[in-house]
């Protein structure tokens, strides 16, 4: 049985990480609409890899004999108006979500759950990907965006972006 408030705290990042993938839906369309395919295509591979690290956790919380609390799902709020608006929002949000993690991994730290923590490497090595690719694609789009052949260049090679599934064992 997990402390309560590690579990707790995974509940909550589970509908955290449901909201992710419903933010980078989000930014996929606002993409899409612009006829900007590969950035579409981008946030299509992040809309699956959100749902699935919400589904881990989740599936983290019933192997341990804990019940799972889906909450709310709220709508994404962030106004897109220029095309690297979702590159900086979806950056801010990893920034955010690495932090949430770190504080589920303290509070593990703290209840000397260190099955938890070890689950929760993972994650943490995830997030620095996941910020290490936000950060690449934001320098991406600084130096070709803003010419047309250059942000042509840029979305047809992000068109390549596929999903690969977690490797994470439970």
């Amino acid at each position: 049985m997990l402390d309560k408030k590690v579990a707790e705290l995974l509940n909550a990042q589970v509908t955290q990480e449901f909201y992710s993938a419903y933010l980078y839906l989000d930014f996929s369309n606002y993409y899409a609409i612009e006829s900007l395919d590969g950035f579409s295509n981008w946030y299509k591979v992040q809309v699956q890899e959100e749902r699935d690290h919400a589904m881990l956790m989740l599936q983290y919380l019933l192997n341990s004999d804990e019940k799972v609390t889906l909450d709310t799902v709220k709508k994404p709020d962030k106004k897109l108006t220029k095309f690297e608006d979702p590159l900086h929002f979806g950056l801010e949000h990893e920034r955010y979500v690495t932090s949430l993690i770190n504080t589920i991994y303290a509070a593990s730290n703290d209840a000397h759950d260190f099955r938890t923590m070890q689950f929760l490497d993972w994650f943490v090595k995830e997030q620095g990907e996941e910020e290490k690719n936000a950060e690449d694609l934001i320098k991406k789009y600084d130096l070709f965006g803003n010419d047309p052949k250059g942000l042509y260049m840029l979305d047809n090679e992000l068109k390549t972006r596929v999903y690969a599934a977690p490797s994470l064992v439970l």
